[in-house]
């Protein structure tokens, strides 16, 4: 995608119960509850599953990512994800 495009203009990267893979640090940028901001939410290479799919500023999807590990959700844009195949 580019800069400028509406990423809801195309259907969602992932699915719902899609595993995932974080791509970088998550920190909290003030929307998360009951943590500060700036602390880190999930971790690069923290997995996950997709359990919801929303919308974020109108133009990207975010979705919610249940971390077992940390029996935490957390929202995450597509570009900060990646699918894990299981072989």
């Amino acid at each position: 995608m580019k800069l400028g495009d509406v990423e809801l203009d195309q259907e969602p990267t992932f699915d719902l119960d899609s595993k995932v893979r974080v791509l970088k640090k998550i920190r909290n940028d003030g929307t998360f509850p009951g943590k500060r901001i700036g602390e880190t939410l999930a971790n690069k290479g923290d997995e996950g599953y997709i359990i919801s799919i929303g919308t974020y500023l109108q133009t990207a999807y975010i979705y919610s990512v249940h971390f077992l590990e940390t029996n935490s959700v957390v929202g995450c844009l597509g570009k900060e994800l990646e699918q894990v195949t299981e072989n």
